[in-house]
């Protein structure tokens, strides 16, 4: 019994034993197993964890939409003890966007997160790639360039937001730039990049061109497709500048998803376009620029204070206006400019740009509230210019042989040729004003201003000189220069001749007298005109008595009629011709030709030669049958005496003031009251200078008879010569045997011969040197 607890005792020990050999051996093997293995380093001190994967995932919980804002992966992480920041290397953040089917991207070597607000800085380098989609484009479908932004100190949140204040530079689709700073906000959907922004825009047109953008800051606003430079920007393409202040740039989706420049607006902004053959410079408080698909400007608009410059090779354009549109057309590879429209207080100003071997022609300057200018073949020079407005055109001579010209209208209407150079020029309600040039002031140093109105006008201009070689008013025209004035229905300019030509109703008067006629034509230069069809004049005495040459009245104006009349020597001397009638007063003149010669105080008058002089005679001597000492009283009681009225008809006539006396010849007859004369020649003396035109006396010669009737007797003389004083009643004869036939009423006749008769009517006297009376009784 004792023996078998004993063997049973030492099985147990044996069992024991055996487990703790087994279990020693086993742990010895585990702890070999165990020293095999690497052992994990101990956290440093002041580091909560670290991990060599990380990532994490923030959702919008404040719509229970679980919407998912950022994702954000990491190689390696290291969270700092109580910091809320954790150190990442390889980082990468996905910002979906609400709709999910696109994303931003942010990569970066390294970044620190902070985990209180939700944002990472990276010292390093930083690649944002904006807006890719979740899904990729099929095949067949474009892929499009998303914006990518390269820079480093960024600081960007899992909102999206991001900014930097170092070098960055960006990628888009249709190019690439850089700036010193840069932000960008996923909520607005702009990109903000801060300082020295330059871009170089690639559109894609077929013929598109690089556009280089420079600008202190630029804001891209991805909602509004707008990019805004600030405080200055400036657009580079190829030879167009255009640069201002707060530069808005206006882009538009093609329909394929791509964006191009359309539109820019700045402000107080200023551009040039520059070719070998033209230049154009303009600028406005307000510019605006269109662009078409190939990236070449087709519009500029400036309001306020606009202004335009174009430079050909042989004018200089300038453009003023409140508003100026200019519009281009696209002619290989150049933008060129087709029309200029402006509006408000518009000026526009084309001078002629100097060259070697030509001279210059006039400066034209157009002044309207509206303006619009069209441009010939290649955008170098003006087609034409048409107003909208009442204008003024205005010619500035650059040369002593031009004028200073200024023309008003409405609707004006200017074609142009060659250089610039005007070839017509047409308006309505329109006032002509030209001065004199520097060489006619040299000529006539009192030469006026000449002025004209009409409703219609058309103006040429010589296309070599540009000076304006014929003119054409009509409608109510009007014309004057200095004391000379012209009116007519319409009206003629020669400038090369110096000619104008009055038609219908024409009339033109100064201060020595007026015509009227169907037609005038008027040397302006001179002031000489030649009269046709219903010739009226009225010619003014002199203001100095002993310079008028009227054989009339003096005192009175001159008043005549014909088919023709020819003026020159400023209205001294005066040609008339069909049909003459010229009368002062009473006194008439008529003849088929009449010269009127004020210098040489003289008067011509040829064919058909009739004169009519009225005279009033004296009365200052007493009645006849008054008596002795009665004479103060008859006088008084006398009754005046008739004007008596002299008419000499024949082919021609001279009169000469200086001794105021009319010569009469080819076949003269005179006629008073009971006088008549015949002769081949008729010498009558007027009244002295100043008096009317009272016949003094008359000289008669070649086959003279004298006919004088009284209440008594009828007395018929003849001879070679005669002289006849009106004052005495004298008649005197000699040579040619003269003869006196004296037949009174009653029958008796007496006849005189003798080599001098004189015969006195006043008192029935006769004079016989050498000869002998017959009687002859009935």
């Amino acid at each position: 019994m004792r023996g078998t607890r004993w063997l049973l005792l030492l099985i147990i020990v044996a069992i024991v034993y055996g487990i703790g050999a087994r279990y020693r051996a086993q742990r010895i093997a585990l702890q070999k197993q165990d020293d095999a293995l690497v052992k994990p380093a101990p956290l440093p001190l002041g580091l909560n964890s670290s991990s060599e994967a990380w990532h994490m995932r923030e959702t919008d919980t404040h719509n229970g939409t679980g919407h998912i804002k950022a994702e954000i992966t990491a190689d390696d992480f290291k969270e700092q003890t109580d910091s809320g920041r954790v150190d990442l290397k390889g980082v990468t953040l996905h910002i979906p966007n609400k709709k999910g089917d696109a994303y931003n991207l942010v990569k970066s070597a390294a970044a620190s997160y902070f985990k209180d607000d939700h944002h990472l800085y990276s010292e390093g380098d930083v690649e944002i790639t904006l807006n890719l989609p979740v899904v990729p484009p099929a095949a067949g479908e474009p892929k499009r360039t998303p914006i990518s932004i390269k820079s480093s100190g960024v600081t960007y949140d899992t909102d999206g937001r991001a900014q930097t204040d170092r070098a960055s530079s960006f990628v888009f689709e249709h190019g690439d730039g850089t700036a010193t700073g840069a932000s960008y906000d996923p909520t607005t959907h702009q990109l903000f990049m801060k300082n020295d922004v330059k871009v170089d825009w690639k559109p894609i047109g077929p013929h598109a061109k690089l556009m280089k953008i420079e600008g202190g800051s630029l804001e891209y606003r991805e909602g509004e497709s707008e990019i805004l430079l600030q405080p200055w920007g400036r657009l580079t393409r190829e030879n167009t500048v255009v640069e201002g202040e707060n530069v808005l740039i206006h882009l538009q989706d093609d329909g394929e998803g791509h964006k191009e420049i359309r539109k820019i607006e700045a402000v107080k902004a200023h551009g040039t376009d520059t070719y070998p053959n033209r230049k154009l410079v303009y600028s406005a408080d307000q510019l605006t620029v269109d662009f078409d698909d190939d990236g070449k400007a087709s519009k500029i608009t400036g309001q306020t204070n606009a202004h335009l410059v174009s430079t050909s090779a042989t004018t200089e354009t300038d453009v003023t206006a409140n508003h100026v549109e200019l519009n281009f057309d696209q002619q290989g590879n150049e933008s060129v400019l087709t029309d200029v429209t402006s509006a408000g207080n518009s000026v526009v100003t084309s001078k002629p740009v100097p060259a070697p071997g030509r001279q210059p022609g006039e400066t034209h300057v157009l002044r309207s509230d509206t303006l619009e200018m069209k441009m010939r073949e290649g955008g170098h020079e003006i087609s034409s210019m048409v107003t909208h407005a009442p204008g003024t055109l205005e010619f500035l001579p650059n040369l002593p042989s031009q004028h200073h010209r200024i023309l008003d209208g409405k609707d004006m209407v200017i074609a142009y040729g060659p250089q610039n150079r005007i070839e017509s020029f047409r308006a309505t309600n329109v006032k002509t004003m030209t001065d004199p040039s520097a060489d006619e002031l040299k000529r006539d140093k009192n030469r006026k201003q000449s002025v004209t109105t009409s409703r219609d006008m058309l103006a040429h201009f010589d296309p070599k000189t540009s000076q304006m070689s014929s003119m054409e008013q009509w409608g109510d025209f009007g014309y004057e220069q200095g004391d000379r004035h012209a009116r007519a229905a319409k009206a003629s300019l020669d400038s090369d001749k110096n000619l104008i030509l009055l038609e219908t109703s024409a009339r033109m008067w100064d201060s020595t007298g007026s015509t009227s006629a169907d037609h005038i034509r008027m040397d302006e230069r001179s002031g000489d005109f030649i009269a046709e069809g219903g010739v009226t004049s009225s010619r003014l005495p002199e203001k100095d008595e002993k310079k008028n040459s009227q054989m009339l009245s003096g005192d009175q104006p001159l008043q005549a009629q014909a088919r023709k009349m020819e003026s020159s020597n400023h209205n001294r001397t005066i040609h008339y011709e069909g049909d003459v009638h010229m009368w002062q007063g009473a006194n008439r003149i008529q003849a088929s030709v009449i010269d009127l010669d004020r210098e040489k105080r003289g008067l011509v008058a040829d064919g058909n030669v009739v004169t009519n002089l009225w005279e009033q005679p004296k009365d200052d001597a007493p009645a006849a049958d008054a008596k002795p000492g009665q004479e103060k009283s008859a006088q008084k009681k006398k009754q005046p005496a008739a004007p008596v009225l002299t008419v000499v008809h024949a082919p021609h006539l001279v009169y000469t003031e200086a001794n105021r006396l009319a010569v009469y010849s080819g076949g003269v007859v005179l006629s008073r009251p009971g006088l008549n004369v015949k002769a081949k020649v008729l010498q009558a003396f007027l009244a002295e200078s100043g008096a009317d035109s009272r016949l003094e006396r008359a000289f008669a010669d070649g086959a003279v008879e004298i006919v004088q009737n009284s209440r008594v007797a009828t007395r018929t003389g003849s001879a070679e010569h005669a002289e006849y004083y009106t004052d005495e009643q004298k008649v005197y004869l000699k040579d040619g045997a003269p003869k006196l036939v004296e037949r009174k009423l009653s029958g008796k006749q007496t006849t005189t011969d003798g080599d001098e008769l004189t015969y006195y009517a006043n008192d029935d006297r006769l004079v016989v040197i050498r000869g002998q009376s017959r009687i002859q009784r009935k």
